[in-house]
């Protein structure tokens, strides 16, 4: 599955852009995990808009590929690019959590 924010290659910035991969894993149509797919689609709109791409897993239709990632809870997002690979677990409705996580915003207190 993929966002509307799947990058369009032919354009000039999108092109020239990183694009982030993206992989969430869920289970089923739980509330949680409809509201990870939500808040990963709103953050990329806002903070990666025509630089990602998102894979939804569902772990009931394909359990072995929770093993690829290490993937012990859900929802789970992996950042698969850019390297290096993170892992963030939850909801994601902590958006300062969710960029940080991510490495798309320094930590409070950070240097810049």
């Amino acid at each position: 599955m993929t966002g509307p924010g799947t990058p369009d290659m032919g354009t000039g910035e999108a092109a020239s852009a990183e694009t982030w991969e993206l992989r969430l894993y869920v289970t089923g149509r739980s509330p949680k995990c409809l509201r990870a797919i939500a808040n990963l689609r709103l953050a990329c709109e806002e903070y990666l808009p025509g630089r990602y791409h998102i894979d939804v897993v569902d772990l009931l239709e394909n359990p072995r590929l929770a093993a690829d990632d290490q993937i012990l809870a859900v929802p789970t997002l992996v950042r698969r690019l850019p390297p290096p690979i993170r892992k963030i677990v939850g909801d994601l409705s902590d958006t300062d959590r969710l960029l940080v996580g991510l490495q798309l915003r320094p930590r409070q207190g950070s240097p810049t």
